[in-house]
């Protein structure tokens, strides 16, 4: 199984991704503005299903937000389910104030 990459522009909007053969098959889609980590949508193709890769998504992206001092806004399904079932390991990095 490939490496999680990372691209980000200079508008902050990037992805957290995996390629095979040249496609791209598994990324997390996410934009950063001030302190705050917007991710949008995690999706990975059908064949690597049930082999983690969601989750090493997730890692990557909790590593490099812990690492730059931002918070998570957690639009993405995926995520936000994430968030909310491990309340506790995330709640250094998980803004809930966002909407105000």
């Amino acid at each position: 199984m490939g490496d999680i990459l990372m691209e980000l522009n200079e508008n902050g909007r990037g992805a957290f991704f995996m390629n095979d053969g040249g496609q791209r098959v598994a990324e997390m889609v996410f934009s950063i503005a001030g302190n705050n980590l917007t991710v949008y949508h995690t999706e990975v193709s059908e064949t690597l299903k049930g082999k983690g890769v969601s989750g090493r998504l997730l890692e990557t992206m909790v590593n490099y937000v812990r690492s730059n001092g931002l918070k998570v806004i957690p639009l993405c399904p995926y995520v936000n389910l994430q968030f909310r079932r491990h309340a506790e390991q995330y709640k250094d990095i998980w803004n809930k104030d966002w909407h105000a």
